[in-house]
């Protein structure tokens, strides 16, 4: 038994379609419902600033101001001092030391809510939703969301401004080579195409990818190497500097059924 996408999502496409290897031949652009409605003033001046380092310094303060202030009600003194640790720098970089942490189980948290896709790897495969593996994820996931300020509504605007920046930095550009580093095959699940060099995979609902080939052969004996929609693109190192250390070039990236090349060290 494996868990199956999800019959709901917050996004204009349906989860089935976004999990499948059509949609990922065949991109169309993704918009989580209510995000960009909600910050419209704040899309509509960084339409305004032409580089990118004012696009992105303006990111920066505007999500911090807006999820510190939402903090400040209550005791500014202490919530104040816990808003930085509660923001979606933590949980990012939290995610790169282990993406089955807390913070990785609560960014798989936000995939599915948003998306419709369900983790299928977390601290180990996740054959159903009665498996150890899963209540994990859902213990982990909901004791660190408790403590948090409205961190999926963090998510939710990162996204839109990563792919608003993709759009403006990349236009035209529907989808995006990256190649993501595997130890071991046998911890994914091959739905067509077996034994072949170009099977269809299914990935975790989030996923690290990197940019270069030579920097994924860090990371296993493997590569697959994918044709990534840029809609399915959460996050990339490059669009925030200074997140992640120097020289890193990482994508985080919804997965669901890819067809990848499998490229043997």
């Amino acid at each position: 038994m494996t868990v199956e996408p999800l019959s709901w999502n917050r996004c204009d496409q349906p989860s089935w379609l976004i999990a499948s290897p059509r949609f990922n031949r065949h991109p169309i652009p993704l918009e989580i419902q209510g995000v960009r409605r909600t910050h419209r003033s704040f899309f509509s001046r960084l339409e305004g600033i032409p580089d990118p380092a004012g696009r992105e310094r303006a990111f920066r303060s505007y999500a911090d101001l807006l999820f510190r202030e939402g903090n400040r009600g209550k005791n500014a003194a202490s919530t104040g001092r816990r808003s930085p640790r509660n923001g979606y720098l933590r949980f990012l970089r939290g995610w790169m030391l282990d993406a089955s942490s807390a913070e990785g189980a609560v960014l798989k948290g936000w995939v599915e809510s948003r998306f419709g896709l369900p983790p299928v790897f977390h601290a180990g495969r996740i054959e159903g939703t009665d498996t150890r593996e899963y209540l994990l994820y859902l213990a982990e996931r909901m004791r660190e969301s408790a403590g948090t300020n409205a961190v999926e509504a963090q998510f939710d605007l990162l996204y839109e401004y990563v792919q608003s920046e993709l759009r403006r930095r990349h236009p035209g550009v529907s989808s995006f080579r990256l190649f993501r580093g595997v130890r071991d095959l046998a911890e994914y699940q091959v739905v067509a195409n077996p034994g072949t060099n170009r099977p269809v995979v299914r990935l975790n609902n989030l996923n690290s990818f990197s940019c270069r080939l030579e920097h994924a052969w860090q990371f296993g004996g493997h590569v697959f190497e994918a044709d990534v929609p840029a809609a399915k693109i959460f996050f990339r190192a490059d669009l925030l500097p200074g997140v992640l250390p120097a020289g890193e070039e990482e994508a985080l990236v919804i997965g669901g059924d890819f067809e990848v090349t499998v490229r043997n060290y």
